[in-house]
């Protein structure tokens, strides 16, 4: 099958993109390349998939003319590409852009594709809001402008599939962590501090918030599951996520551990936007797709140290 992957340079989707590589799917992965973060990192993602026979094409899906770029029909979309994290330098302007107006010339490339099975939109846990606790037919309360325009994105991807015009479905991912994770993510930025004797800037309060941690390898099988159940997802939202919650703190001390390092910080004011509580209710997952993560938070935590220290 031709697979689509938007954001395919990234952390999570440089992964998912080299798993169907693997079992045989030819895949193309689109990648912006912005500079929100390290370009080195994404350019060293890059190479590993091209090595794979993946091929990688930069474009921004806010331009126009991606027809003209692929012209090969496209069985599976799944969309990563965006404006993410939250971030005081990133304006409201930036994530309306990269998370809803590309989503929308990315939904008119897809109506095109006349052998397209799936549409599968990631989105983020984010949406619920500050206690991101619930099933996915519950209110969300979005607190951030990365919360709030990628559901936005999302409805508007589920709004196609309300009107009969394309399969899709959209999937919320739980603070994803792992190798290949942002520099500006909380265990790299962890693990850096600790291995190279740097402050860690640690924001108030946030050593309680707790989360649903969740390796990448767990999240990229939880996505490929959508794969050959397209009538079962169409429509549907899925929270993809490990049930078990940690505090910051834990992560904190388990990196500690890890490295033998102890981590000094740089205490800041409040971060504003930042979810209290996460925690994954797979219930849906897990009876209709099948979905069971199984890599404990430690274990991850010491591949990503691992990754860390070889990369």
């Amino acid at each position: 099958m031709n697979v689509l992957v938007t954001g395919a340079a990234g952390f999570i989707g440089s992964h998912f993109a080299e798993k169907l590589a693997s079992q045989g799917h030819r895949v193309i992965g689109i990648d912006n390349f912005s500079n929100y973060y390290s370009r080195e990192l994404k350019e060293k993602n890059a190479r590993d998939l091209e090595s794979k026979g993946i091929e990688l094409i930069k474009f921004d899906l806010c331009d126009d003319g991606l027809s003209d770029i692929i012209q090969d029909e496209i069985h599976y979309i799944f969309h990563f590409a965006g404006q993410p994290g939250i971030s005081v330098k990133s304006t409201f302007e930036s994530y309306f852009q990269n998370n809803f107006i590309a989503t929308n010339k990315l939904l008119n490339f897809a109506l095109e594709q006349k052998e397209l099975k799936l549409f599968v939109n990631l989105s983020t846990s984010s949406v619920y809001g500050k206690y991101a606790t619930l099933a996915e037919d519950e209110e969300t309360k979005p607190v951030s402008d990365y919360g709030v325009t990628k559901l936005a994105a999302e409805q508007l991807v589920l709004s196609k599939s309300r009107s009969n015009l394309l399969k899709a479905c959209s999937l919320r991912l739980f603070s994803v962590y792992g190798p290949r994770e942002r520099p500006d993510k909380l265990f790299t930025k962890l693990i850096d501090c600790a291995i190279n004797d740097k402050k860690f800037p640690l924001f108030e309060g946030s050593t309680s918030h707790i989360r649903s941690f969740t390796f990448v390898g767990d999240i990229v099988e939880g996505i490929l599951s959508v794969i050959g159940k397209e009538d079962i997802c169409d429509g549907q939202i899925f929270n993809i996520g490990s049930e078990n919650e940690h505090t910051t703190q834990e992560g904190i001390d388990n990196i500690e551990k890890i490295t033998g390092k102890k981590i000094e910080f740089e205490h800041l004011p409040k971060r504003p936007g930042d979810q209290l509580r996460t925690s994954a209710n797979i219930h849906k997952a897990r009876k209709l797709l099948g979905y069971e993560p199984k890599t404990t938070f430690y274990e991850g935590l010491e591949k990503q140290t691992a990754w860390f220290k070889e990369d």
